[in-house]
């Protein structure tokens, strides 16, 4: 059974950017998304340059153990086993001349590497 749970927390520019890309995903090719029911998957997953990485993807599988955020119109789902890292985390979306992108700030991670996309824990 999904649970819901504080485990992780987005701004509202985060969501607002995940929304418009997953508009335009459904969009580009409306008879592979006919039915389905999509919230951006968030997890840890081994690899990357410190060791973990994340991984921010949208997903129409609702498993068991998920947990289970809404946040800003948008729902959020982290897997059973990357929950424990994700515990706080906060996604927030930057769009700016010296830097553009997702970026999460994991009160949890221990170090990251330069790109910022992975962590040690």
């Amino acid at each position: 059974m999904s649970t819901t749970m504080q485990t992780i927390t987005m701004s509202a520019s985060a969501a607002s950017k995940v929304l418009e890309l997953l508009k335009r995903e459904v969009e580009s090719s409306p008879e592979d998304h006919a039915g389905k029911e999509y919230a951006l998957r968030v997890a840890v997953q081994p690899g990357g340059c410190a060791g973990l990485r994340y991984a921010l993807y949208f997903d129409d599988r609702k498993m068991d153990d998920d947990r289970i955020e809404s946040l800003h119109g948008l729902e959020i789902r982290v897997d059973k086993m990357s929950a424990p890292y994700l515990a706080g985390a906060e996604i927030d979306y930057l769009d700016g001349l010296a830097q553009s992108g997702f970026t999460i700030n994991n009160p949890n991670a221990k170090g990251s590497c330069a790109c910022g996309d992975s962590a040690t824990f």
